[in-house]
C-alpha cells in the first residue's frame, strides 16, 4: 500500500512544482534533517538555546530538559549518575530516539535499545531540539513519541578558552575547560569536563552514600575544503563510575554494588554542494557502550558481569531544492548493531543484526501561507522483517501572529537484540518470532503571538497509540526458559493537551508557564488475561496526569549585572510498580512541588558567577518508587572566558 502512495506522491511532486513563490525563510530549524523556516513546520518543536543551558544552574542535561517543558517527563533512580530517562508525550523512554551531533545514541546493549540521560553533562552542549510526536518516517525505529537532537558547541571566529569550576552540597565538584576557534575555512571545539560527587543513597530505605564520577570529552572539527565541499568530524567520550543500591529487603544490608561504564560516539563525513539546487551528505558513525559490574561482596556472585553494545552506521542524505518553496530530502542508511552479553554469568554471547533504510521527505508551500510536508520511509530488518512508516504535516499562517499546525503519522519499533536473544526462547518451536511494534499518532495545535502584550501562547492536542507491544515475563515455556519476550495483545494509548506560554512583561520580568494533561492506557497489561488481575491501575507507569512548570526570570535595577530565576514544578501523582522490598504490584508515586532558585552574575565581562539552590524547601519526593531524590543543595560556580 505504501509503495502505491510513494508513486502518487512522486506525481504530486511533479505537478506541485508549477506553483512558485519567492518568500525567503527567516527562522530555521531541522525537523526534516535540513534547515527550514519555523513558519513552515507542522511538527510540535521546542528549541533550548545555549544561553538557557548555561543559565540553568543544573549539572546534567536531563534535569535541564525536565525543567524546560511539561511535555517531557523525567525520572531518575536515585541521585547524580543513576539511571534516568525522558518520556515524551507519556510514552516510555524506548519510544524516543536521541541524537548527538547527528549520531544515533540509542544503546544496543540496553534491554529496549533505548538511551539513558544520566551521563550527559551540560557544559559541552550548545542547543537541543525536541521534536514531539511520531518521527519514524524521518528517524526510523523507536521515534514513536518523538526525537531529541543534541548539538555540542562549535568554534566561533578567533580563539576562545573557558575554565569553569563548581563546588556544592554532597561533596560535589565539577571542573570543565574548553578551547575553540574558527577562521574562514576551519572551526574546532575541544571540551573536557570532570564531575565528582559523594552522592546520596540511591534507595530510600538506607542512608549510605553512593559515589559517582564522570569524565567527559567532546571535540569536533570542520574544514571547508572548497566553496562547495566540507569535511566534518565529531567525537564524544564518557568514562563513569557509579555506586548504586540493589533492591534488597533490608535497611541494614551492606551495599557494595558498583558499575564502570565507558561510552563513545564519533562520526566523520563530507557535505558536498553539487550546485545551487542539489547537495549531498555522506556520514560514517560509530557508538560504543561497555559496562562492568564487579562481583558483589557477600552476594555469592564470584564472577564479573560485563556487556557491551556497538553500532556502525553509514548514511547518505540528498537535499534537492526545486525552487524556494519546494524541496525534497531523501536518503539511504545502513545500521549494524551488535551486543555482547554475559547471560546468567555463563559466558559472554555475541549477537547482531542490521537495518537498511530508504526515506524521503518532501516539503512544499502550496499557497502563500500554507505549507505541507510528506514523508515515507522503508526499513528492512535482517531478522524482524520489513516496516514502512508515513508522515504528513501541515502549517497554515493566518497572519503574521497566528499559525495552525497539524501532523499525522505512523511509526514502529524493532525488537532490541536483548529482546530477541536474551529474554526470548528462540529454540522453542511453539513460539513465533518477535515482530516490530506499530504505532500511529495525530496532533493539532495553534501558535499565537500577542505583540502588544509581548505574549506567546501555544496549545497542542496529541493522540498516540501503539500495538503488537513487546513485553516480557511470560512463564511456562516448554523449553524450560523462565522468561520470554512476545508481541502482546492490547493497544497502549496516550492522549493529552499541551499549553505553553512565554510572557515578557518588561525587560526585567518574564514568565514561562507550561502545562500538560496526559491520559494514558497500558493495554499491554490491562488487555492481557494472564496479567491484568495483578494490575489495578491502567495508566502507563511514572506518567503524571497533570504536570506544571513555571519559570520566573527577573532582574533588579539596582543590581545591574544580576539575573534571577525561580523554577517551580508541580507533578501529579502517578502509577509505578513496587519492587522486591515489598511487592511487584501497583503502587503510587505521590505528587510533589519543587522550587529551584538560580542567581547569575556577570563580572568584568569575562567572569560569570552563579549560585543555585536546588529543592529550596527540602521536599522529599520520588520520580521512581523507592528511589531517593536529592534534597536541598547549594552550588557555587565561577566561569572564566579568555578571548
Amino acid at each position: 500500500m505504501l509503495r502505491k502512495i510513494f508513486f502518487y506522491l512522486i506525481i504530486f511532486v511533479i505537478i506541485i512544482n508549477f506553483n512558485v513563490y519567492s518568500e525567503i525563510p527567516i527562522i530555521v530549524i531541522t525537523p526534516s534533517k535540513k534547515p527550514q523556516s519555523l513558519s513552515s513546520v507542522g511538527t510540535s518543536i521546542q528549541v533550548i538555546t545555549e544561553k538557557e543551558i548555561e543559565k540553568s544552574g543544573e549539572f546534567f542535561l536531563g534535569n535541564i530538559l525536565s525543567n524546560s517543558s511539561t511535555s517531557i517527563n523525567f525520572f531518575q533512580s536515585g541521585g547524580h549518575g543513576t539511571s534516568s530517562a525522558i518520556q515524551l508525550r507519556g510514552l516510555p523512554k524506548r519510544y524516543s530516539t536521541v541524537y548527538i551531533d547527528g549520531v544515533k545514541m540509542s544503546d544496543p546493549s540496553s534491554v529496549s535499545n533505548d538511551f539513558d540521560f544520566n551521563h550527559i553533562l551540560k557544559s559541552q552542549i550548545s542547543s537541543v531540539e525536541i521534536l514531539r510526536g511520531n518521527q519514524s518516517s524521518v528517524y526510523g525505529s523507536g521515534a514513536i513519541g518523538g526525537a531529541i537532537n543534541i548539538n555540542t558547541k562549535k568554534g566561533k571566529p578567533g580563539i576562545h578558552k573557558t575554565l569553569e569550576y563548581t563546588t556544592g552540597s554532597y561533596g560535589t565538584h565539577n571542573l570543565s575547560t574548553s578551547i575553540s576557534g574558527a577562521d574562514e575555512k576551519r572551526n574546532f571545539f575541544v571540551g573536557f569536563e570532570r564531575f565528582n560527587t559523594d552522592g546520596i543513597s540511591a534507595m530510600s530505605h538506607n542512608s549510605e552514600k553512593d559515589r559517582y564520577r564522570n569524565n567527559s570529552l567532546a571535540a569536533n572539527y570542520q574544514n571547508n575544503i572548497s566553496n562547495n565541499l566540507k569535511f566534518f568530524t565529531n567525537l564524544r567520550i564518557t568514562d563513569t563510575y557509579l555506586q548504586y543500591d540493589k533492591v534488597i529487603n533490608s535497611a541494614s544490608t551492606t551495599h557494595s554494588e558498583e558499575a564502570d561504564e565507558f561510552q563513545s560516539s564519533s562520526s566523520i563525513g563530507f557535505d558536498h554542494q553539487i550546485n545551487e539546487k542539489f547537495s549531498s551528505k555522506f556520514t560514517f558513525a560509530n557508538t560504543y557502550v561497555k559496562r562492568i559490574y564487579p562481583a558483589a561482596i557477600g552476594s555469592g556472585n564470584t564472577q564479573q558481569d560485563n556487556y557491551y553494545g556497538e553500532r556502525y552506521s553509514y548514511s547518505y542524505m540528498g537535499n534537492y531544492k526545486f525552487n524556494l518553496d519546494n524541496g525534497l530530502v531523501f536518503g539511504l542508511e545502513k545500521e549494524n548493531d551488535k551486543i555482547g552479553y554475559n547471560q546468567n554469568l555463563s559466558g559472554r554471547q555475541d549477537k547482531g543484526n542490521n537495518i537498511i533504510s530508504k526515506y524521503f521527505d518532501f516539503q512544499s508551500r502550496i499557497k502563500e501561507k500554507t505549507y505541507v510536508t510528506l514523508g515515507l520511509r522503508f526499513d528492512e530488518h535482517s531478522i524482524a522483517g520489513n516496516e514502512d512508516s508515513f508522515r504528513a504535516s501541515f502549517a497554515h499562517n493566518l497572519n503574521n501572529s497566528t499559525k495552525i499546525k497539524s501532523s499525522l503519522g505512523t511509526g514502529f519499533r524493532f525488537p532490541s537484540l536483548y529482546e530477541m536473544y536474551f529474554v526470548y526462547a528462540a529454540n522453542d518451536s511453539s513460539l513465533s518470532h518477535v515482530n516490530a511494534e506499530k504505532s500511529k499518532s495525530f496532533d493539532i495545535g495553534i501558535e499565537r503571538n500577542f505583540n502588544n502584550l509581548n505574549l506567546d501562547i501555544e496549545a497542542n492536542y496529541f493522540n498516540l497509540s501503539y500495538s503488537d507491544v513487546l513485553e516480557g515475563w511470560k512463564t511456562g515455556i516448554s523449553s524450560g526458559a523462565e522468561y520470554t519476550t512476545q508481541n502482546m495483545p492490547g493497544r497502549v494509548k496516550s492522549q493529552g493537551l499541551e499549553l505553553i506560554s512565554n510572557w515578557i512583561i518588561n525587560p526585567n520580568l518574564n514568565f514561562n508557564l507550561n502545562y500538560t494533561y496526559t491520559s494514558t492506557y497500558d493495554g499491554a497489561e490491562q488487555d492481557d488475561p494472564d496479567k491484568n488481575s495483578s494490575y489495578t491501575n491502567s495508566q502507563i507507569v511514572r506518567v503524571p496526569r497533570n504536570l506544571i512548570n513555571l519559570k520566573t526570570n527577573f532582574k533588579v535595577k539596582a543590581l545591574k549585572n544580576f539575573d534571577f530565576s525561580l523554577v517551580s514544578k508541580l507533578s501529579d501523582k502517578a502509577r509505578d510498580y513496587g519492587n522486591g522490598n515489598r511487592t511487584y504490584n501497583d503502587e503510587v508515586l505521590n505528587s510533589y512541588f519543587l522550587n529551584n532558585f538560580f542567581i547569575n552574575y556577570n563580572a568584568f565581562n569575562n567572569y560569570d558567577i552563579s549560585i543555585s539552590a536546588y529543592n529550596i524547601f527540602n521536599k522529599k519526593y520520588e520520580t521512581a518508587k523507592d528511589y531517593s531524590q536529592i534534597g536541598r543543595s547549594l552550588n557555587f560556580t565561577i566561569k572564566k572566558r579568555i578571548n
